[in-house]
């Protein structure tokens, strides 16, 4: 909708009249809703997912650091910005993203900035996505950094310029949609002076929690 000018999604509360977990997932849940929509009743299955955070950490040469993790859903080796699940029951969202890109990319940063929020998927799944800017960066110590397993005890990792990675996007040689996301929005933020990045304890009243 349009406010003062202004393009905004509207957030709403419908009338669920009933709700059920059809699936009890190890990361996350189906459930199947039924709830009135302008005089419809309507039924519709969601995954409800945790939300997530992600990373984008540019060092001070604008290269973005990117890790390559194997998604399986996908059978891809895919290149990405360091992210992961909300999952840590309380946890503040800032906190979540410093503590992803400690364990995996074993950085720490000093500035950090709200670039970008977004729903991946939002005609089946309630997840909410906030994407961090992340400068100053620091390496981890060698004797202090997080040990991996599963998929990430494989990561690959690279420094790229940001113009680089936003070329790949449009090329169509990446396709991670949160890759996508925070490097083209980065760098229209860029572009602009970054006065577009808004303060990393934003509100989030679009993740479901917040709301």
């Amino acid at each position: 909708m349009v406010e003062d000018g202004r393009l905004r999604d509207e957030l709403v509360s419908l009338s669920v009249t009933a709700s059920e977990v059809v699936f009890d997932g190890a990361v996350w849940d189906v459930r199947r809703d039924t709830f009135e929509l302008e005089g419809q009743t309507l039924v519709r299955e969601v995954v409800d997912h945790p939300g997530a955070v992600a990373v984008l950490a540019l060092d001070e040469d604008d290269r973005a650091l990117l890790i390559r993790q194997y998604r399986h859903p996908v059978a891809a080796h895919e290149w990405e910005v360091p992210a992961g699940l909300l999952d840590v029951a309380g946890e503040d969202p800032l906190v979540g993203a410093q503590r992803e890109l400690l364990e995996e990319a074993d950085v720490t940063a000093d500035e950090w900035w709200v670039l970008v929020d977004y729903f991946p998927s939002p005609g089946g799944m309630n997840e909410a996505i906030r994407v961090y800017l992340a400068r100053g960066l620091h390496e981890v110590p060698e004797g202090e950094r997080h040990a991996r397993d599963g998929e990430e005890a494989h990561l690959e990792y690279r420094r790229v310029p940001l113009d680089e990675v936003a070329e790949a996007v449009l090329a169509g040689r990446v396709h991670n949609s949160t890759l996508i996301v925070a490097a083209l929005a980065a760098r229209v933020a860029r572009e602009g002076g970054w006065v577009s990045l808004r303060p990393a304890d934003s509100p989030w009243p679009e993740h479901p929690a917040h709301r």
